[in-house]
This record gives structure tokens, sequence and C-alpha cells, in this order.
């Protein structure tokens, strides 16, 4: 029987499909585990506090930007700033993705200047467009949610390890004391 996990994506930039937050709830089995989805859609309408709570409670999130408008592309890197600085000192665990591929003719940013800024922030880039489907939609929340899960694994190591040290340094201390 396939195990399951729970994954809370989040949604931010102003290219995204609905005009006002949304939540969704999927369910797909994702490299033989069953995955519940839990993706909040903040459409760009968060507000600064809205925002921070919505970074709080994400654990993968997907930056979203127009291809056929260059003002919400350069939103993403102060964005991704954002959530540097409220997910500190985690490592943030995101996907980037120009929307509205259907719409190539009026095109303002180059798939290049996507695939450029992902490799400055070490993360994976997709074209697509919510409106036609194309761009393989699913696939780009299954790849976060593999990320999510392979970061969960390792700071779950990291925590058990940290956890042995401590308990390591008490019994070192109580020695210490003990024989003097």
């Amino acid at each position: 029987m396939a195990k399951s996990a729970e994954v809370k994506l989040a949604i931010f930039g102003r290219a995204g499909v609905g005009k006002s937050e949304s939540t969704y709830r999927h369910q797909a089995t994702i490299d033989d585990e069953v995955v519940s989805m839990e993706i909040l859609d903040t459409a760009g309408q968060e507000d600064t506090i809205q925002r921070e709570g919505h970074i709080r409670w994400g654990e993968g999130f997907v930056l979203v930007y127009d291809i056929t408008d260059r003002g919400s592309f350069e939103e993403v890197l102060p964005l991704k700033n954002i959530l540097d600085e409220v997910k500190k000192p985690k490592n943030v665990t995101l996907i980037l993705v120009g929307n509205k591929a259907d719409l190539d003719h009026s095109r303002q940013v180059s798939t290049e200047e996507g695939e450029k800024l992902a490799t400055e922030l070490a993360c994976a880039f997709y074209e697509c467009s919510a409106c036609t489907g194309e761009g393989n939609i699913s696939e780009m929340f299954y790849e976060l949610c593999r990320e999510v899960r392979r970061r969960r694994m390792v700071q779950g190591k990291t925590r058990r390890r940290s956890s042995t040290t401590h308990v390591k340094q008490a019994i070192n201390k109580m020695l210490t004391k003990i024989s003097s």
C-alpha cells in the first residue's frame, strides 16, 4: 500500500489564473506515494501581512510571471528575497513558472531570460499556459512536491543528527561534573 503525504504549496505572482485568492486540493500518486496537495493561489492580491502568513504556511512555492508582462517578471527576484527573509534560515523550495505561453506573439520575456533567472534562483523552470493547459502543468506541481519531500528528508536527518549531538554534549557535561 502506498504511503500518504500532505504538501502545502503557494502560488505567488501577478500571472496567476484567478482574480482572487483561492485554495485548491488535489491528490495524486507521485513516485508510488499518495500526495495530498493543498494549493493556495494568492492571485497577486496579498498585502504584506497576508503575504507573510502565506509564506509561513507554505512548504513549496510557485513564483509565476506573465511572459507578456516584463513588470511581472521583474517582481520575481524581490518576491524570492521576501520568501528568504520570512523562511530563514531554511532554504526555500520553489519553482519558477512563465505563464501565458499561448500568447507567444505578445512575449516580452524570452525563455532564455526565464531559464537564466531560474539558474540564479537555483530552481526548476517551466513555461506553460494555465488557459490552454500547455506545458504539462501537473508535472510542475509534482516536481515541486518531490523537492519538498527531499528537503523534508534532509531536514529530518539533520534534526536527528543535531539532537544526537546535543545528547552527547549533555552526557559529556555530566561526566565532566561527576569526575571533578
